[in-house]
Parts: structure tokens; C-alpha cells; sequence
């Protein structure tokens, strides 16, 4: 019965893409290379009996059998210096174990980057994906990596999700960047925040909001992606408002930098006028004027253990292994941070 089931989606598929039933066997059974079908034709096929609901485990062996030697690297936007940084570890590390990397940018787009997913999977040249995901839905991952090749979350990951990630202590490191500005005297404290959908944001929100919340502050969040655009225009208007804040917390380098921009249009100094902090590392933050105290997270480990987790489910054929790693962050203290005199709040000890 279930052959018989099998055999008449097959029909289905061909009906309804009006491509014969021949190859579509093929590309179901993973042959589609063998038999020099397109890449287009394959991917419509494969896309198709997703939606039909078709058993695709033939083809998902047929692809964690080959062995290319290649990962592809799959990031949210190469320009952002933090995911430089990201993409040169886990090239690195791919190549001490033999492995060449390709690397794609998906532009902070779900609908591009399950673009980029579906023609790696009808093309059928790599052996595992590491990804720093968009969206809010883990599904098509998770059905990548049951049925085709391993798939490793990297930075970013889902909650209650199977998949193995590495990512930062998010919310540890926003609280430990909060409580720095509120020792620093600092009370009226605004935090610009990244993509919203994305769970390490969330974290660093939650860390803000509960070291404002046990000094008994008011925890202000403006601003929606991780961009210099959102940092530059939320600033902005932060600085055109009654309660101008005494300090800005940029919830990645590309919103500090956007940030910053919009300061120094307006002619004020940084930290004499207003304090910043970034959430992220890199050199070129030494290279500002003033040096910028920031929280910094481990993107080198981080792509190193990506890689590693990856070579292992790899060798393991991607099975079991689910380690769900998170980095500790650091503060590095520089000069774009005032210290205020500072007066406790009432019943704070």
C-alpha cells in the first residue's frame, strides 16, 4: 500500500509539473546528476513533493553518501563586520579538515535564504550547512537535516529546536554592558535593538530590561534590525526628543556605527554629551574617536566549534548529535562611556 501511495504521487508530481514520470523517478531517487537533469528541473521536483508530502528519504541518502569536501556557510549579510569575522573562522577551520567553504549571503531575508537552501539542495554540492538563520520558523532546517545533509546554527538559533547551534551568552552579556553604564552613573540609558524575530536580540533585550528593572530605571527599547540605518534613524530621533538620554546601547557594531553617525551630525560629543556602548567586537572599533567600550563575543570559537560539531555529525552521518553550545562574552572598556555622578536610586542597595 504504501509503494502503491508512493508510486502515485510520483504521477502527481509529474501531472503537475508537466515533466515525465521517468524523471522524475530519477530526481526523487537522487540520480538527477547521473542523468544530467538540470538543476531547475531537479529543484521544482523536489519542491514539489515537499508539498505533496512525499517520502524523500532516497534522495536524502543518495546525498549524504557523496562527499564534496564542501560546506556552505550561510550568513545574514557578509558587509556586517561581525559576520566577516565569523565566515573567515569557519573557512578556516573547514580548510584545516579539508573541507572548502562556500559562502552565500542571504541579505536578512527568510524568503532568500530559503531561496539559496532549496537550489544548494537541488544541486547537491555540499556536505553540511552552518547557518546563521532569518525567520522565526526552524521546520525547513530541520527537515534539511533529517532527510538531506547536516545542518549546525551558528550566532543566531531557535528555541525549543533540535539543532545544534553555538552562540553567545546574549543575555549575560547585555546585562553586564547595562550594569557597566549604571555604575557608571548612567540612568537614563536607551538600548537600540537588532532583528526582532531573532533570539539572541531577544536575549540581549531580556538582559537590559532586568538590569535597568533591579535599578530601578526605566528600560527604553527603540528600533528594529541590525543595520546602521536603524542605528543612525533611531538615534536621531532620540537626540530631537524632551528626555534625550545620557547614554545609547547599540545592540551590534553596525547600529553603534549608525549610531555614532547621527551624534556627530548633530554636533555633539561622545562621551561629553552622550555616552555609547556596542554590543560586538572588532579592531575598527580601537580606530574611532573616541574608542568604543563594547561587549565582545567569541566569533573565532564560534566557528571553530561550529566547524567541529559539523565534522562530527558529518562522520557520524548527522544522526544524534545535537550540542547546543553557548560562548561566555567579555567587556572591553574604552572611552566612549562618561562617568556621571551617580546617586543610587531609592531602596537599590
Amino acid at each position: 500500500m504504501r509503494k502503491h501511495a508512493q508510486t502515485m504521487k510520483l504521477k502527481d508530481i509529474s501531472d503537475n509539473l508537466g515533466i515525465s514520470l521517468t524523471v522524475v523517478s530519477r530526481v526523487i531517487n537522487g540520480k538527477g546528476d547521473e542523468f544530467r537533469i538540470s538543476a531547475g528541473t531537479q529543484q521544482k521536483i523536489i519542491e514539489e513533493a515537499q508539498r505533496l508530502g512525499y517520502d524523500l528519504s532516497g534522495i536524502g541518502q543518495a546525498m549524504r553518501k557523496r562527499n564534496s569536501r564542501t560546506l556552505a556557510l550561510v550568513l545574514p549579510s557578509v558587509a556586517n563586520a561581525y559576520f566577516a569575522d565569523m565566515a573567515s573562522s569557519v573557512i578556516k577551520e573547514g580548510q584545516k579538515n579539508g573541507y572548502t567553504t562556500i559562502l552565500l549571503d542571504c541579505e536578512e531575508s527568510e524568503n532568500r535564504q530559503k531561496e539559496i537552501l532549496e537550489n544548494l539542495l537541488a544541486r547537491k554540492v555540499v556536505d553540511g550547512i552552518i547557518i546563521a538563520p532569518c525567520g522565526k520558523n526552524a521546520c525547513f532546517l530541520e527537515q534539511i537535516d533529517k532527510k538531506f545533509v547536516p545542518v549546525v546554527l551558528i550566532d543566531r538559533y531557535y528555541e525549543d529546536c533540535r539543532l545544534p547551534y553555538v552562540t553567545s551568552n546574549n543575555f549575560k552579556g547585555a546585562l553586564d554592558g547595562t550594569n557597566l553604564l549604571i555604575r557608571s552613573g548612567h540612568r537614563k540609558i536607551v538600548c537600540i535593538q537588532g532583528e526582532t524575530d531573532s533570539v539572541p536580540n531577544r536575549k540581549r533585550v531580556s538582559g537590559f530590561h532586568k538590569a535597568m528593572d533591579a535599578a530601578g530605571y526605566e528600560a527604553r527599547v527603540v528600533g528594529n534590525a541590525f543595520s546602521m540605518e536603524n542605528g543612525y534613524t533611531e538615534t536621531k530621533l532620540l537626540l530631537q526628543s524632551k528626555e534625550r538620554p545620557t547614554a545609547i546601547f547599540g545592540l551590534s557594531n553596525t547600529i553603534c556605527l549608525g549610531a555614532i553617525r547621527a551624534i556627530k551630525e548633530t554636533s555633539l560629543r561622545i562621551p561629553e554629551d552622550i555616552s555609547v556602548m556596542c554590543f560586538d567586537d572588532n579592531f575598527y572599533l580601537d580606530h574611532l574617536t573616541p574608542q568604543i567600550t563594547r561587549v565582545g563575543q567569541q566569533t573565532d570559537e564560534m566557528g571553530r566549534l561550529a566547524v567541529k560539531v559539523m565534522m562530527e555529525k558529518i562522520n557520524d552521518c548527522g544522526d544524534t548529535l545535537s550540542p547546543q553550545l553557548e560562548l561566555s562574552t567579555y567587556l572591553t572598556i574604552k572611552d566612549s562611556v562618561a562617568s556621571l555622578t551617580l546617586h543610587e536610586p531609592e531602596g537599590i542597595d
